[in-house]
């Protein structure tokens, strides 16, 4: 088998299965576990996958910081943030993750009726000083200052006090075997605690972060309750969320 080959089959096993293990390939392809490690390393120098022992995963999405996410307001992310202020209804408790399409949430937040915002994100918090409807609570603790949100047994402590109806959660990659990762493990597990304090829990995501997996798994895609993507995801893509369980909702 040509060595272009090889690699097509190894990048698809990739996208279908949310991992590769080098030796159940080499098996396939009747080929030198060798063989398949030397083609995994060069994919890896090309950007295409990350190498892990015995194996490779997607390559995890980057981490720009959240002046500059929030400096890209893309139509995306805009339509992502308006479908997903639309769930609030009157008299709910929404928690509001931190990140820059949640930044576009609290300006889009309903005006015509009364709610409360929880969020652990102090410039979340700042950005509805301004809201004429709705009540805020600030949960507070050691603050990871690349996402702006506070973690850590603090803000644990302070989110417990809580049950929002509903969570708008925020990741940074989403896989139809891996679920929903970021990049930081303990702001990972505040993430699950509020999902777990929460009626219903959706995530808004943009384009590039389906199939990718990031270092800190948050979520199964069963644990929630609706995906958020843009109206023109092509349905194919989606497909295998569905499958896992998840349902979606078009922006």
């Amino acid at each position: 088998m040509l060595t272009t080959h090889r690699k097509a089959f190894i990048l698809d096993t990739l996208n279908r299965e949310g991992q590769v293990i080098a030796k159940r390939v080499a098996e396939m392809l009747d080929l030198s576990e060798d063989t398949i490690r030397r083609d995994l390393r060069e994919l890896a120098a090309e950007g295409l996958l990350k190498r892990v022992h015995g194996g490779a995963l997607p390559v995890a999405p980057d981490l720009p910081d959240l002046a500059a996410r929030n400096a890209i307001a893309t139509d995306e992310k805009t339509a992502l943030a308006a479908a997903a202020a639309a769930l609030v209804q009157p008299g709910q408790m929404v928690f509001l993750d931190g990140g820059s399409t949640h930044a576009l949430v609290a300006r889009l937040l309903p005006r015509s009726f009364a709610f409360t915002v929880a969020t652990h994100s102090p410039t979340i918090a700042a950005a509805l000083e301004d809201h004429p409807t709705a009540e805020v609570i600030l949960c507070g603790g050691k603050i990871y200052k690349h996402s702006m949100v506070a973690v850590g047994a603090a803000a644990i402590a302070s989110i417990g006090l809580i049950s929002p109806e509903l969570f708008l959660l925020g990741v940074t990659a989403a896989h139809p075997q891996h679920g929903l990762s970021t990049g930081d493990v303990e702001e990972a597990a505040v993430k699950r605690f509020i999902a777990g304090r929460s009626a219903e829990t959706y995530v808004t995501l943009t384009a590039d972060k389906l199939d990718k997996v990031s270092p800190a798994g948050v979520l199964g895609l069963d644990a929630v309750a609706g995906l958020i993507v843009a109206a023109d995801m092509p349905e194919a893509r989606m497909a295998p969320y569905r499958e896992a369980g998840a349902a979606v909702i078009r922006a």
